[in-house]
């Protein structure tokens, strides 16, 4: 009986892990457009402060809409100030970079900046956790941010000091893994599509009067394709693909799922040359490689040392 039980609880681990897997894909799947899409907004004349948070508008009431109908209970304070950090890091600070980088700068050099996430998602993980990973995680985390640093300082862009575009870009990381991997964790409390939503709307009484103040500053004014695009940041990056991204981390966990993050720069790289027809140049590639190498690293080690402290043995 006990040796059933033993199964039974190793299966479902197993299908949990897949689980989380398939749905932290399709939200990377939803995410890999969302640069792509930001820069055809930001080209069709849409401010980047309306694309930033009226997207953010556009989904707090989406997500209104889904937890009225839902009877979803009230989060408690402690994790209202942890819904804080997840509006400030993925409803407000990484739209509202990526769209003042991309103005001028090019989806496709972008996802080589992004390629970064992944391993600041999980150092974010580690430094909330309070976990002591070996020197190995952060000479890879460092590699990568070096590596990214390199590609911005061999592009043509900079000269000495970093230009403003990529400076938008490293903040949009650090910020998107900070909300990365608490909304990661505060999923395994209140559901992956409970976490979002209330961060959303949290943060309208910000985005609400920003998205005003934009609009009345510049007229939106966009054709067919940039509202398109705008509304695709708004239902998709910014709404559904939480849904399944934050149900996956919380499911599979975020330094397994956290590696699905891998094929976002890649599949990014891919749509920019399709949709948008931007040349992907040798180095973007040679860069996207090395960081994603980086990122390997990082959740390797950083698996070894969860499964060495579970094997360690509890108190007596």
């Amino acid at each position: 009986m006990r040796d059933n039980s033993s199964a039974t609880i190793a299966g479902a681990v197993t299908a949990g892990r897949a689980g989380g897997l398939t749905l932290g894909a399709l939200g990377v799947l939803g995410f890999s457009l969302s640069l792509p899409a930001t820069r055809v907004a930001v080209q069709q004349h849409l401010d980047p402060w309306f694309v930033a948070f009226g997207r953010a508008v556009g989904a707090g009431l989406l997500a209104w809409a889904y937890l009225r109908l839902t009877g979803a209970p009230r989060p408690s304070r402690g994790q209202w100030r942890r819904l804080a950090v997840v509006a400030l890091g993925v409803v407000v600070g990484f739209p509202l970079f990526t769209s003042l980088a991309l103005s001028t700068q090019t989806s496709a050099h972008g996802a080589v900046v992004i390629a970064a996430l992944p391993a600041m998602t999980a150092v974010f993980a580690v430094l909330r956790a309070g976990e002591r990973p070996p020197p190995l995680f952060w000479v890879a985390s460092i590699g990568g941010l070096l590596a990214v640093l390199a590609f911005l300082g061999a592009g043509g862009e900079v000269t000495g000091t970093l230009a403003l575009p990529d400076l938008f870009l490293l903040t949009a990381v650090v910020l998107c893994g900070l909300g990365y991997a608490e909304g990661g964790a505060l999923a395994r409390e209140l559901g992956g599509a409970r976490t979002i939503c209330w961060a959303l709307l949290l943060a309208l009484p910000v985005t609400v009067p920003v998205t005003l103040v934009a609009a009345v500053a510049d007229r939106p004014h966009a054709d067919a394709l940039g509202w398109s695009a705008f509304g695709y940041l708004t239902v998709v990056s910014m709404f559904l693909g939480f849904f399944a991204w934050y149900a996956g981390l919380a499911r599979g966990g975020i330094a397994q799922v956290g590696q699905v993050q891998l094929a976002q720069p890649v599949l990014t790289l891919g749509w920019s040359a399709l949709l948008l027809g931007e040349s992907v140049t040798p180095a973007s590639v040679a860069a996207a490689v090395v960081v994603l190498a980086c990122v390997v690293l990082v959740q390797r080690t950083r698996r070894s040392e969860l499964a060495a402290r579970r094997a360690r043995p509890g108190p007596v």
